[in-house]
């Protein structure tokens, strides 16, 4: 009897000792999978480009200011979408001036609700990627890509910098930098409304309003 009792002891240890290994690997598992999660990944995972109805991100940027967004796409370094109650503009500005995009490393910081958060752990990182499955198109272009869609399309632009609003059209874009005609808001870019070139380094873009 004491035999069946030491025999049961012993699995019931081995049981409770391979339950705790499993439970460890398990923690180290989601703490790996956790690390490999990016800023881009978490804003995706809470974000649902199909849902004009999902709660936007407050998006706090570099030059202090704030934004609601509701993202809608995106790209490697960007991610652009619709501006959601923009009080700081006005209202009219707001109606005007719906879509913005926004470089990702212009985000000083996003506030999440309660409700958000969970959710944005969900994410799946580059390198938890199957093997088999070839990256999207979108995930490669860089924020260039956007800009000069924007210049090739001649669409007037409200550019936020680190040192304040610059209001015109991108002529054309460069490696690291857009030439931006400035010129009034509502004035088409035409050689007599243009009142000047300005160099913009993209390191210096918080936002673009379009």
């Amino acid at each position: 009897m004491r035999w069946d009792n030491l025999f049961a002891d012993l699995e019931g240890q081995l049981e409770h000792e391979l339950g705790a290994e499993d439970l460890e690997l398990r923690v180290e598992e989601e703490r790996l999978r956790l690390g490999r999660l990016s800023l881009r990944d978490r804003m995706r995972a809470v974000s649902d480009p199909g849902d004009d109805r999902a709660a936007p991100l407050l998006l706090w940027l570099a030059d202090g200011s704030a934004v609601r967004l509701r993202p809608a796409t995106f790209g490697r370094d960007w991610v652009s979408g619709e501006l959601v109650g923009d009080a700081a503009q006005g209202v009219e500005a707001a109606r005007a001036s719906a879509r913005a995009l926004v470089p990702l490393d212009a985000v000083a910081s996003i506030s999440l609700t309660e409700a958000q958060v969970a959710p944005s752990l969900e994410g799946t990182g580059e390198q938890d990627r199957a093997p088999d499955a070839a990256p999207r198109l979108i995930d490669r272009l860089g924020l260039a890509f956007p800009l000069r869609d924007l210049a090739r399309r001649r669409s007037a632009v409200t550019v936020t910098t680190l040192a304040g609003d610059l209001h015109g059209t991108i002529d054309r874009v460069a490696r690291d930098h857009v030439d931006l005609a400035l010129h009034e808001p509502g004035a088409p870019r035409r050689a007599a409304n243009v009142r000047g070139i300005r160099i913009v380094p993209m390191t210096a873009v918080v936002l673009v309003r379009i």
